[in-house]
């Protein structure tokens, strides 16, 4: 199998995988409670008798509608689209995902697509420290814990990135606001946001150097925890690879220790790391950012996704879930192709089984 079969193997099954995450997610949304339509009713319920509480009640029941006119009723359901049999606003939406079409949103009464687009720069901002962090200290730190396994430099690193790995991102980014952020010790970084007020009178210099302090405690609080997984599995395939019997054969023909860890170990070492590269370059912007993203005030699609659920958001949930599923698809196939582009050995037959 040649690499353009395998792919166009890859891209026909992505396709029944994203329309049976999508079909589940849309019919699950059938039956949640408290959906726009009924929120709306009961707004308006709330303003016809001055304020008081409405019942609330499934998507179909409308418990929320006494006391509300059945031609306001039949008005709203048809702004929010829900006028139409479930079926017919399924394949209605499917038709518009296949052009990238992801409807308007019923709270913020935009494009979805135009929406994300304008929450991505907070993400890959978050994100691109993230991963350029974790990777640049991780790969040296688990090489050189490899190298020196037993050492007390070992034992100290291996506390200090377990420790750093059992506190969660949201915990250890309360304890830096607190004792960083001006909460009961020093204020020498901001509370919120990525840039101040005043970001667009400064100079060049005065933006970057403004940027990174905002971008500061964000960071630590994100990477603290991806520091473990990444060092220990550094550690443990190079420990791996430093076993092998091709090792102790390089070092019986009289190479030094450098050359044989950086000729020989090194390129093997890697091929599981860059393996993984693409899934976390992809999963740095858009997992476990929520509750940092929340706690900065950073408004991200971490945060984006979550108000949107709990709002009942639903062209928001659909099209960043379609989004992120498609991703997640694409980032897997060239996962795959990464290892055999790193590894030869390996054929696409046996990546297909």
């Amino acid at each position: 199998m040649n690499i353009w079969s395998y792919i166009g193997k890859r891209v026909l099954l992505m396709i029944p995988t994203l329309f049976g995450v999508i079909a589940i997610t849309f019919a699950v949304i059938q039956f949640v409670p408290g959906g726009p339509v009924e929120q709306a009713l009961m707004e308006l319920r709330k303003a016809q008798t001055g304020g008081g509480e409405a019942s609330g009640g499934g998507a179909t029941g409308y418990r929320g509608r006494q006391g509300v006119d059945a031609e306001r009723v039949k008005e709203i359901q048809a702004l929010y689209g829900f006028d139409k049999p479930p079926a017919e606003r399924f394949w209605q939406m499917l038709k518009g995902f296949v052009t990238f079409d992801l409807g308007q949103s019923f709270y913020h009464h935009k494009d979805v697509w135009g929406l994300v687009k304008s929450k991505l720069p907070v993400s890959i901002s978050l994100g691109l420290w993230t991963f350029f962090l974790t990777y640049f200290i991780s790969l040296p730190l688990g090489i050189a814990k490899a190298v020196r396994e037993g050492s007390r430099f070992d034992v100290a690193t291996s506390i200090a990135v377990l420790v750093g790995y059992s506190i969660p991102g949201f915990v250890l980014g309360v304890f830096l606001l607190v004792l960083f952020g001006g909460g009961s010790f020093v204020q020498w970084f901001p509370l919120r946001g990525l840039t101040s007020d005043n970001w667009e009178q400064l100079s060049w210099f005065g933006k970057i150097t403004d940027y990174l302090w905002h971008i500061t405690l964000p960071v630590v609080a994100s990477v603290a925890g991806s520091f473990a997984v990444m060092t220990m599995l550094t550690k443990n395939t190079f420990l791996e690879e430093i076993r092998k019997q091709y090792v102790l054969t390089a070092r019986a023909k009289g190479l030094s220790e450098k050359a044989v860890l950086y000729k020989h170990v090194f390129r093997n070492a890697l091929i599981p790391l860059v393996t993984g590269f693409p899934a976390a370059f992809i999963g740095a912007f858009f997992a476990g950012s929520l509750l940092i993203e929340t706690l900065f005030s950073l408004d991200g699609l971490g945060l984006l996704s979550y108000e949107s659920v709990i709002r009942r958001d639903y062209p928001v949930v659909m099209g960043t879930l379609y989004l992120f599923t498609l991703i997640g698809l694409v980032v897997k196939l060239i996962g795959d192709l990464c290892y055999v582009w790193a590894d030869p050995r390996v054929q696409f037959e046996s990546l297909s089984r």
